[in-house]
């Protein structure tokens, strides 16, 4: 069962993001900020829409979630994410010192982790959060493409 305040019910809402990115023919990764137990950003890739190599779901997700909070630093915030963050999309989260992120799938070709731990220090990190949806999601939309 799923309880409102949950890693699984903010990722599921990750999860609607990425199929929205899906819709619109974009690789669907989604995200969601939440602070308080309230999400305050939902976004997904929009790279193609935009003609933004910047325009992941995690970046739009910072970027929306200092502007609803009026403040650079985010570490009162978790950020669900579907796919494992980019280096680009971890070094964002470092500087804007998100307190929590958790991620779905790995991402072992262009994840961060590739790297080490990008993230700020006092960053906590889940991952594995309905790992298996989204990976699907990702997996279809590329056997798809090729």
């Amino acid at each position: 069962m799923i309880t409102v305040f949950s890693d699984e019910y903010y990722m599921k809402q990750a999860l609607m993001e990425a199929q929205k990115a899906l819709e619109d023919d974009e690789i669907p990764i989604g995200a969601v900020m939440v602070c308080n137990d309230k999400i305050i950003a939902r976004t997904h890739n929009q790279t193609e829409r935009l003609n933004d190599v910047t325009a992941h779901a995690e970046m739009l997700a910072i970027t929306a979630a200092a502007n609803a909070l009026g403040a650079k630093y985010l570490d009162e915030c978790t950020l669900y994410v579907t796919l494992e963050p980019c280096p680009m999309c971890a070094g964002a989260l470092a500087h804007a010192h998100v307190g929590k992120v958790v991620y779905a799938a790995d991402d072992p070709k262009n994840g961060f982790s590739k790297y080490g731990n990008m993230l700020h220090p006092k960053t906590k990190l889940v991952t594995g959060v309905k790992k298996e949806e989204c990976l699907a999601l990702l997996t279809d939309f590329f056997k798809k493409k090729r």
